[in-house]
């Protein structure tokens, strides 16, 4: 083994180490915007945002992924939260940026969130599915998970799976596999179209308005863009078992309940928007 190749290793076992434990937020995050609105607290372990007339705020991760199974525990804005939206995304940015997103789109008092997912792919989305979810998500913390692998990108909240967007690169539908991806979350107004398409707006008396974050974690690849690599070639089983991982028949049972209950939109299914055909992994999923 050369001395080049055993440096490379260890600079690949220590990024993934450094990922796979969840760290806290002053070590995996930085705030981007929001003029103080954006906080880490509690010694790192928690991180709030915060909404008001003047201005929204937001964080990044420190690190771009290639591939990852992230977990982020998110407190929605409560109350009348109508016309906010709390995202909570991977994005490689530019014009044909790949993206994979969670958005929360505020509601009157005692009216359900909006659970918003998207999938862009060289910077086109136009994939989204929308679910009630079957909590008060302002009452407590709960788990959202973005598992993105070669072989798919499941969506899960609490563990359980909601929808799945597979590999269908053979049968020519883009995949988001070859550029690597930043952690994205922010709080903002979007009353022009987040709830009941910009019917009822924010209600400013309200403000501030604030999500919390707390126990991020992350099994990923961290991307080295130095040498345009990622730590996922240390090939570690247990580690990276998640490379692979799928959804097996109990998990695809679990998906279909959910699309069941609480799905209340679904672009394979809005032949208006898609008059000429609706696009083709409706077809092969």
């Amino acid at each position: 083994m050369t001395s080049h190749t055993i440096v490379l290793v260890s600079l690949i076992l220590i990024s993934f180490t450094a990922v796979v434990s969840a760290g806290s937020f002053y070590q995996d995050f930085d705030i981007k915007w929001g003029d103080g609105r954006a906080k880490i607290l509690d010694s790192g372990k928690l991180l709030t945002l915060s909404l008001d007339k003047a201005s929204g705020s937001g964080f990044q991760s420190k690190n771009q992924y290639l591939f990852g199974k992230v977990d982020m525990q998110l407190k929605l804005v409560p109350g009348n939260s109508a016309g906010t939206v709390t995202s909570y995304y991977l994005s490689s940015l530019g014009s044909t940026h790949d993206e994979i997103d969670f958005e929360f789109l505020g509601n009157l008092s005692g009216d359900p969130y909006v659970l918003h997912t998207n999938v862009f792919t060289q910077g086109k989305g136009n994939r989204e599915q929308q679910f009630y979810l079957w909590f008060d998500p302002t009452k407590d913390f709960h788990t959202y998970s973005i598992l993105w692998n070669p072989r798919s990108i499941i969506f899960s909240v609490d563990g359980t799976p909601i929808r799945q967007f597979k590999n269908m690169q053979s049968n020519g539908i883009s995949f988001p596999k070859d550029q690597p991806m930043w952690i994205y979350s922010s709080l903002w107004n979007a009353d022009d179209w987040a709830t009941r398409g910009g019917l009822v707006k924010t209600d400013w008396s309200q403000a501030p308005f604030t999500a919390s974050y707390r126990n991020f974690n992350a099994q990923a690849c961290i991307w080295s863009s130095s040498s345009s690599s990622s730590s996922c070639s240390s090939n570690n089983p247990a580690n990276n078992s998640w490379l692979s991982e799928s959804l097996d028949s109990t998990g695809q049972e679990r998906i279909k309940s959910v699309q069941k209950n609480y799905m209340i939109y679904n672009y394979c299914t809005d032949l208006k928007r898609f008059p000429q055909g609706l696009p083709p992994e409706c077809s092969s999923a």
